[in-house]
C-alpha cells in the first residue's frame, strides 16, 4: 500500500506554500497525500491580502472522514490559524489514537503577515506540542515560543533543550536565518542526544513555502517507516534542491519547488 500523509493547514491562492505546497512535496516524494484545510488565505508572493478561517468542526470532519475510509501513516499540521481550531485538532489527534505527528509551529508568513493569532500561542503550546513526534521551527516561531533570542547554534541547542521540555519527542529548530555566510545549520535534538544538518546557502529570495515543504517531507519519511534522523536528512536534501530551484515568479518572495527534486532524479 502507498504510504499515506494526512496534512492539516491553510491554503495558498498562490501555490506556493500551505497546502499546495505540501501536496506537491509528498507526490514528490511518492506518498498519497490527503488534507484537511483550516484557512483559506488570499495570497501572492507579495503577500497575504485576506484570511477565512474555517469552523473548527469543520475541520474535525475533514480529519475523520479522511482517516475512517483511508488512514494515514503520518500527520503534518501547518497554519492552524486560532485556539479554537488548535483544540479541535489536537482532540482528534488524540482520540484517533495518531502517530507520526510532526507539527510547524506556522506563524507568520515569508512577508511577515500573521497566521497564528496571538492568543493561540498558548494552546500550541500546551495542546499541540506535546503531542509531536516532531516540531520544526523556523528561528523566529522557536524565539516566539522559548522567549529568548536565538543567533547561534549553540543559542540553538538551547532553545531545543527548552522546547523538548514543552512535550515534543524531537525537536527541529531550523537555523536558515542565521547570519552565517556559508552554511544553514539545523539542530536535532531528542532529550538526550544533538544531530546537526548543514547545507550550503543558497543566495536566493525565492524561498517561499521551505518551512512547509519541510515538514511535510519530514511526515512523508516518517509514513515510509523511516527514523526521525534519516527522515529530517532527507527531507533537508529535498528542500535544499527546491531552493536551487525556485522559480523567479511573481514580483516577491518567488516559491521554492518541490518538484526539482523530481528533475534531479530524472
Amino acid at each position: 500500500m502507498i504510504p499515506r500523509v494526512l496534512i492539516i493547514a491553510g491554503s495558498d491562492s498562490g501555490g506556493g506554500a500551505g497546502i499546495q505546497a505540501d501536496l506537491k512535496t509528498v507526490s514528490a516524494l511518492g506518498v498519497f497525500g490527503m488534507t484537511a484545510i483550516t484557512a483559506l488565505t488570499a495570497q501572492n508572493t507579495t503577500g497575504v491580502y485576506g484570511v477565512v478561517e474555517v469552523p473548527p468542526q469543520f475541520v474535525r470532519q475533514q480529519i475523520e472522514v479522511c482517516l475512517t475510509d483511508i488512514g494515514c501513516d503520518a500527520v503534518k499540521t501547518g497554519m492552524l490559524s486560532n485556539e479554537a481550531i488548535i483544540d479541535v485538532v489536537s482532540q482528534t489527534i488524540e482520540a484517533l489514537r495518531l502517530t507520526n505527528l510532526v507539527v510547524d509551529p506556522v506563524m507568520v508568513s515569508k512577508t511577515g503577515s500573521p497566521l497564528l493569532r496571538p492568543e493561540a500561542k498558548e494552546a500550541l503550546i500546551k495542546k499541540l506540542l506535546p503531542l509531536a513526534t516532531v516540531i520544526t521551527p523556523n528561528l523566529y516561531e522557536a524565539r516566539e515560543l522559548v522567549g529568548f533570542e536565538i543567533a547561534t547554534v549553540n543559542e540553538m541547542k538551547r532553545a531545543a533543550q527548552r522546547l523538548h521540555q514543552m512535550g515534543p519527542a524531537w525537536v527541529v529548530v531550523k537555523g536558515g536565518h542565521l547570519p552565517e555566510p556559508e552554511t544553514a545549520p539545523d539542530i536535532v535534538f531528542n532529550g538526550k542526544d544533538f544531530w546537526e544538518f548543514a547545507s550550503e546557502r543558497i543566495a536566493t529570495k525565492h524561498t517561499h513555502g521551505t518551512g512547509c515543504i519541510f515538514a511535510s517531507a519530514i511526515a512523508a519519511g516518517l509514513a515510509k517507516g523511516l527514523d526521525v534522523p534519516s527522515a529530517v536528512s532527507r527531507a533537508k536534501e529535498f528542500v535544499t534542491a527546491a531552493i536551487k530551484g525556485g522559480l523567479p515568479i511573481g514580483k516577491g518572495f518567488g516559491p521554492a519547488n518541490p518538484m526539482a527534486f523530481v528533475s534531479l532524479r530524472e
